[in-house]
């Protein structure tokens, strides 16, 4: 039982964060309001455990990274040796750790992807990829081509060039940071459920969106373009799969006008989509790739970017000009390094890509069912341990429901009350959890969906037909 001086200091550790931390998009005074932020202690699978002592399962794991779950200690202990014997490396130098990674991910991407750049994070793995892109068509005699193609809606970080790929800016998500930067061309999702150009099937959806990148080209000019950058499956609104003309016919495209294909797998990368990386569900191999989050599964900040043995044969050569004009701090550091060695061993000894593979189908499959009871499901879809669920007030125009519903509010609420953490917007809910999860918890996380839904449901009077 807690004591009152236990609750007295957590008490002033939340009054602390609220006044000097600065955390990603919350106002710290709605976090004050609403008597946050949650202050978590310690986490073991797909549950955590805040300094109230109350236990929760964390749905979507992290921000969909923490891919072996919380708590494996072994990790812990590879980074803590790699510490003690050498925590840095001098100028000019690698470490053992670090080599030994770039060569296992050689072995275990697609194609020949062979070569990686590291960073610290996902918005830095897709800036450096977005920087070699440029620098590539530089080397190989196309100085004209900076422009970069990537799809509304789509999310790829939030540093100075990352900010503004996925779409024009809107509200100020974007417009405090401007002006854009130049080059930028924006092309519609692959999104079956919404298809901006009124495709009926996923394949004619895919058909449409990836002749509208060929059309993109055309129109600005195929000497103009750079590259495109994608994640395989986008979360944009709720799960878009596309259909699987898609990724084969943006590879056919770019190849036919020299333009570069880059393959975010900052999310979809490590197992999280049933495959160790989702471009594999359709035997395609970017040009260049980005990774992150599931690389480490979180337990340290690192990321890369990861070049074909063509493009990175480009920057070779004795004649600093060649070099990739690139350097960061943190690029390549052995802790890190170690720990992300650790973390793959146990997604390959402990099998769990395929049971990502099986426990989304499972996951699909119940959520699905879900559909059949809540007319406010619009549409269910997803690849392994990434799924989600479009939110509509009606099923048949898929309209969405208004911001006054406050829809995304009242599911957080109902999800707290069933120790679930999980943070829908007013039109989706989108779910990514550790892919060590059993059935069992999917079937919690079904359980409080379900519940979730009834509720809101209940406050909205919507009714089933």
């Amino acid at each position: 039982m807690a004591t009152t001086t236990d609750i007295d200091n957590r008490e002033e550790l939340r009054r602390a964060a609220v006044k000097h931390l600065w955390m990603h998009n919350r106002g710290w005074s709605e976090m004050a309001e609403r008597g946050e932020p949650v202050v978590m202690t310690r986490g073991e699978g797909v549950h955590v455990t805040d300094n109230t002592g109350k236990r929760w399962l964390d749905v979507n794991g992290g921000y969909m990274s923490v891919n072996i779950g919380y708590g494996r200690t072994e990790v812990a202990d590879a980074a803590y040796e790699q510490m003690k014997s050498l925590a840095y490396f001098p100028q000019a130098t690698t470490t053992e750790p670090v080599a030994r990674l770039a060569q296992k991910l050689a072995a275990i991407t697609p194609g020949d992807l062979s070569r990686t750049f590291f960073v610290s994070g996902g918005s830095e793995a897709n800036e450096t990829s977005i920087k070699i892109a440029r620098a590539y068509q530089q080397r190989v005699g196309e100085p004209g081509r900076y422009k970069i193609i990537s799809r509304k809606a789509s999310y790829h970080g939030a540093l100075g060039l990352t900010t503004w790929l996925g779409g024009p800016p809107s509200g100020s998500t974007r417009s405090d940071y401007g002006p854009e930067f130049p080059g930028m061309i924006y092309v519609s999702q692959p999104n079956p459920y919404r298809c901006e150009y009124g495709g009926q099937t996923p394949s004619e959806c895919a058909e449409l969106c990836a002749k509208a990148v060929e059309d993109a080209i055309l129109f600005h000019g195929p000497q103009t373009v750079a590259a495109m950058i994608a994640e395989p499956v986008s979360v944009p609104a709720s799960v878009a799969v596309p259909g699987d003309e898609y990724w084969p016919m943006l590879r056919e495209i770019c190849d036919r006008y020299g333009v570069m294909l880059i393959a975010d797998e900052v999310i979809t990368g490590f197992g999280r989509t049933g495959k160790m990386f989702s471009v594999e569900h359709w035997d395609v191999v970017p040009d260049l790739m980005s990774v992150a989050k599931g690389i480490v599964s979180s337990y340290m900040p690192l990321g890369g970017s990861i070049a074909r043995e063509s493009i990175a044969d480009a920057f070779a050569g004795g004649d600093e000009s060649r070099f990739l004009q690139h350097v960061l701090t943190f690029a390549g550091h052995p802790v890190p390094a170690a720990a992300s060695l650790k973390n793959l061993e146990i997604l390959e000894s402990e099998r769990m890509v395929e049971n990502s593979a099986e426990m989304g189908a499972y996951f699909l499959e119940g959520l699905r069912e879900l559909g059949a009871k809540h007319p406010m499901i619009g549409n269910v879809s997803g690849l392994g341990l990434l799924v989600g669920i479009d939110l509509v007030k009606d099923r048949d125009t898929k309209e969405a429901f208004p911001k006054s519903a406050k829809v995304g509010e009242r599911l957080i609420g109902e999800f707290e009350k069933r120790s679930l953490i999980l943070r829908p917007s007013d039109t989706s809910i989108t779910m990514g959890p550790p892919l060590c999860i059993t059935r069992g918890e999917v079937d919690e996380i079904v359980t409080g969906v379900d519940g979730a839904l009834g509720e809101v449901e209940r406050q909205l009077a919507v009714r089933a037909d």
